[in-house]
């Protein structure tokens, strides 16, 4: 990973060029890295700015809070940098001081360190406690799902958070075998259940969806992509990294039509009220030299949108 730019060992910044090209309009202006992992794009971010520039970093997993502090020490001392730990979905009770902010960043999943640090149970490729918590305080675990959940309820979170076409093989599967322990177990489940060819796109599917139930993961981004307008001040970017469909939807969603759901806003004359607008008309993907360098990037999908005065006719 050292020929990818800001990377560490804890983790590699997806797309870090392309974040600031997209994110970066006024390198006096204040800007939230919504999830901080390792403090790569942090750090990039902070490159460009000036000394009246700052970032704000925020992530729920207390190892990346630290990292990120122990990395740029210097510029949380300048005050250049702040760094906070908890949920983006709390972003507006965090930081109310800071908001409106220039731009916002969010690059969803999971990190390397979390994907390899085996403890933390995010990897079926090592043996270890069904764990999934990107916040270890938060109380349920993966393990909790899994053996607490009836078929029924299995099924939906893997069609639903999975999109997992044998989701009911491999619920039947999980409840015959309870109580599931670990990764490897999940997975040697996971693999009997579905037909051969499929088994790895299964295993990670099935993970991919536990994973999103702990974390409540879709609800989160729901609850901040609909705060968003309120976050990003008239005139600021929002950059979206995400890594499945489930999420890139949502995210096109909001920069389209400015909901979730249902049709956009209206005005008296039938006009949009959309705050929105997309700077990215297709989203932006890593090239080869990044994927051949980062594996781990080949599924990312960069989506960007200026913030738009409301109403707006479009």
């Amino acid at each position: 990973m050292s020929t990818i730019p800001y990377a560490t060992a804890y983790h590699a910044p997806v797309l870090s060029q392309t974040v600031l090209k997209y994110l970066v309009t006024d390198i006096n202006g204040t800007y939230v890295d919504a999830t901080a992992g390792g403090g790569g794009h942090v750090a990039a971010i902070l490159s460009v700015l000036s000394p009246k520039g700052r970032v704000v970093a925020v992530d729920r997993d207390a190892d990346a809070v630290q990292t990120v502090k122990a990395r740029l020490p210097d510029a949380i001392k300048m005050k250049q940098l702040v760094v906070y730990k908890g949920r983006f979905s709390n972003l507006q009770n965090l930081i109310p001081n800071l908001l409106p902010v220039t731009g916002l960043l969010l690059d969803l999943g999971v990190s390397s360190h979390q994907l390899d640090s085996g403890q933390r149970g995010f990897s079926h490729r090592q043996r270890a406690h069904l764990d999934m918590r990107m916040d270890t305080e938060f109380d349920i675990t993966a393990a909790d799902i899994v053996n607490g959940s009836s078929e029924d309820e299995l099924v939906n979170i893997l069609r639903s958070w999975g999109e997992e076409p044998y989701a009911r093989r491999i619920a039947r599967a999980i409840i015959a075998n309870q109580p599931v322990e670990t990764t490897t177990d999940l997975a040697h489940i996971v693999r009997d259940a579905v037909p051969t060819r499929w088994e790895s796109r299964a295993v990670s599917r099935t993970f991919q969806a536990l994973r999103i139930a702990v974390n409540g993961e879709l609800d989160e981004l729901a609850q901040l992509l609909e705060a968003s307008p309120e976050i990003v001040a008239e005139g600021g970017r929002m950059v979206v990294i995400s890594y499945h469909s489930l999420e890139d939807r949502m995210v096109k969603r909001m920069l389209r039509d400015g909901v979730l759901e249902g049709e956009s806003r209206r005005d008296l004359y039938g006009n949009r009220l959309v705050p929105w607008k997309p700077v990215t008309r297709r989203p932006v993907v890593p090239d080869a030299a990044e994927i051949t360098a980062n594996r781990r990037s080949r599924s990312a999908r960069l989506r960007a949108g200026v913030r738009c005065p409301v109403p707006v006719s479009t």
